[in-house]
């Protein structure tokens, strides 16, 4: 069974989707369609209160069990952005040298845009070569955002509810 629940959060509204295995898609608020319950579920719960001390600056590596579904490539890629060091940012060329093929940027910014669990799997900390904030599910905004959190020393408390 599948299952999703929707919060508000610093970045907006968030919809977590879970079955039994472990989180499915973490999405600016895109209700799933079709076979799902709205049910926060113990793994949802644990999910946003994960979040929470994320936004509030207490929580740099997220332990969520993840159910990821994607090609071998995608789920490679998607790996190396869980390695991306918190506060830090990579360009493209750098995921695809880490992923093992350097001349595979284009495809690293394809699986950064199937990415199905935002902020968990950090593609908001892929940028430009130039630097540039390129490309982002949640809109530039919300990449912008997340990389503040994630450089901030002092921040306002997000309660979990």
């Amino acid at each position: 069974m599948r299952y999703y629940y929707s919060q508000n959060t610093p970045v907006g509204p968030l919809c977590i989707c879970a079955d039994e295995q472990g989180i499915t898609k973490i999405s600016f608020n895109k209700v799933p369609e079709g076979e799902s319950l709205e049910e926060e579920t113990p793994i949802i719960k644990q999910a946003f209160e994960q979040l929470a001390e994320y936004f509030n600056g207490e929580r740099k590596q997220f332990d969520l069990p993840l159910n990821l579904q994607g090609t071998d490539f995608q789920k490679k890629v998607w790996g190396v952005l869980q390695s991306i060091p918190y506060g830090e940012t990579w360009s493209y060329k750098q995921v695809a040298t880490a992923a093992g093929n350097p001349k595979a940027s284009r495809a690293v910014g394809m699986a950064n845009n199937r990415n199905p669990i935002a902020i968990v799997v950090p593609c908001h900390r892929v940028i430009g070569a130039n630097g540039a904030l390129v490309g982002y599910a949640g809109g530039l905004e919300i990449k912008k955002s997340l990389l503040e959190v994630e450089k901030k020393k002092s921040r306002k408390k997000f309660l979990y509810l």
